[in-house]
C-alpha cells in the first residue's frame, strides 16, 4: 500500500546505502563471466539464475513496498551513485560481448555449451544492451543518450530509442502503438508485429522529422541511417576479427535480447487501452495504463523497470526515483515470472484475464484491447 509522502528534514545515515540494493544486477554479469571462462555446467548458470532462481525467489517473497517522502525522493535522484551503476554497465557489456566472441571461437565447446553461452550472450543483451539503454535513453544529456545508443549497438537494436521515446510514450495503449498488447493477442504474435511495426515507425518518425525540417527522408541526419551504418559495421568487424560462426552465434545472442524486450513489452501493457475523450482523442496516460510489479528482486535486477506506471507517468524521472501507486495494476509475481508464463498464452489468459476484467469495471477510464 502506497504510503504518505510527506516532507522530512533528515535522513538516516544509512540512507545512503540504498544506491547497493541495484548491485543485485552485477550476480549476472558474474556468473556470465564464470560462463564464459569455464565452460561446462557454468554456461547455463545465467539463464537458471534469471528464470528459475529468481522467478521461484519472487513466488516466496515480494519484498517490502515502500514509497519514498519527498525528501528521500529528492535525495535519491540528486545521489551519483545510482548514475554510475547504469554508466558502468556501458563497458561492462561491451566487455562481455568481447569475451563471448573470444569463447566461441577460441574455445571447442559442445553444443550444450555454445547454447548455454548464446543464450547466457542474449539475456545480457536483453537486460543490459536494453533495458539500461532504456533508462539512458530517456536522460536530457546528450552523452548519457550516446552511451544508451552504445549499449543498443551490442543488441542490434539501435531504432528502439527513437520508437520508444517519439512513438510508444505518446501512443501507449492504443491501437495505434505497436509495442502494447491487444487482449487475447499471443506473445508469439506480438513478437512479429511488435517487431516488424516497431522498425517501421522509427523510420516514419524520423522521415517527419526531417520533412519539418525541410529535409529529404534519407538526409545524411537520418538517425535511422546512422543506426543501421552503426549496426552494419559492427557485424563486419565481428566477421573480420572473429569469423562467420561467430556472427551467427552474435546474431542469435542479439534475437534473444531482442525477444526478451518483447516479452516484457507484452507484459507490460496487455489488454489495456485508453478511452477516447469526447473530442475522439485519447486521454492521457495514467498509472492504471502499465502492469506493475513490485517484487524486490526484479526490481533491482531491472532498475526499477517494473514500475513501469510511474515511468510512463513522467518518462524522465530516474529509475531510482519511480513510486509504487496503489491505482497501478499489479501483477501475481515479478517480471521475470510473468514472461516465462506468458509463453504459455492459455495459462497466461487464466492469470491475466480476470483481472483486467475487475480493472475494467473499477476504471471508467480503462476499456478491454480487444
Amino acid at each position: 500500500m502506497t504510503m504518505p509522502r510527506t516532507e522530512e528534514t533528515t535522513l538516516p545515515w544509512h540512507f545512503r546505502l540504498r544506491a547497493l540494493r541495484y548491485a543485485v544486477t552485477f550476480v549476472i554479469p558474474m556468473l556470465a563471466i564464470a560462463a564464459f571462462k569455464w565452460n561446462g555446467m557454468w554456461t547455463w548458470a545465467v539463464p537458471f539464475y534469471a528464470f528459475i532462481i529468481t522467478p521461484i525467489l519472487e513466488l516466496l517473497w515480494q519484498g517490502r513496498v515502500k514509497s519514498l517522502t519527498l525528501a528521500e525522493e529528492r535525495a535519491v535522484l540528486k545521489d551519483p551513485v545510482y548514475d554510475l551503476l547504469l554508466y558502468v554497465i556501458v563497458p561492462m557489456q561491451w566487455g562481455l560481448l568481447v569475451l563471448f566472441l573470444l569463447t566461441v571461437s577460441r574455445e571447442v565447446l559442445t553444443a550444450m555449451e555454445l547454447s548455454g553461452c548464446i543464450a547466457t550472450m542474449g539475456i545480457l543483451c536483453g537486460i543490459y544492451g536494453i533495458n539500461v539503454a532504456h533508462e539512458l535513453g530517456h536522460r536530457t544529456k546528450r552523452w548519457e543518450r550516446a552511451m544508451a545508443r552504445g549499449l543498443l549497438l551490442s543488441s542490434l537494436y539501435m531504432h528502439f530509442i527513437i520508437e520508444h521515446n517519439q512513438g510508444h510514450h505518446r501512443r501507449v495503449a492504443t491501437p495505434d502503438d505497436p509495442a502494447s498488447a491487444r487482449y487475447g493477442e499471443t506473445v508469439y504474435g506480438f513478437w512479429f508485429r511488435s517487431i516488424v511495426f516497431s522498425w517501421l515507425s522509427a523510420w516514419r518518425i524520423e522521415a517527419e522529422r526531417l520533412r519539418k525540417a525541410r529535409k529529404g527522408p534519407f538526409d545524411r541526419r537520418n538517425e535511422m541511417i546512422h543506426a543501421m551504418t552503426w549496426q552494419a559495421g559492427l557485424l563486419v568487424s565481428i566477421v573480420l576479427l572473429f569469423g562467420w560462426p561467430e556472427l551467427a552465434a552474435f546474431s542469435v545472442a542479439a534475437l534473444i535480447g531482442v525477444l526478451m524486450l518483447e516479452t516484457v513489452n507484452y507484459i507490460e501493457h496487455y489488454g489495456l487501452r485508453r478511452k477516447r475523450t469526447g473530442t475522439g482523442v485519447y486521454g492521457r496516460v495514467q498509472h492504471i495504463h502499465s502492469w506493475n510489479s513490485d517484487h524486490f528482486m526484479g526490481r533491482s535486477m531491472l532498475f526499477e523497470l517494473t514500475r513501469h506506471s510511474d515511468h510512463h507517468w513522467k518518462a524522465s524521472k530516474k529509475y531510482q526515483g519511480l513510486q509504487s501507486t496503489d491505482d497501478a495494476p499489479q501483477l501475481p509475481t515479478g517480471y521475470p515470472g510473468m514472461m516465462i508464463l506468458s509463453l504459455v498464452p492459455p495459462l497466461f489468459f487464466r492469470v491475466v484475464h480476470p483481472r483486467l476484467e475487475l480493472l475494467a469495471a473499477k476504471h471508467e477510464e480503462l476499456e478491454l484491447a480487444a
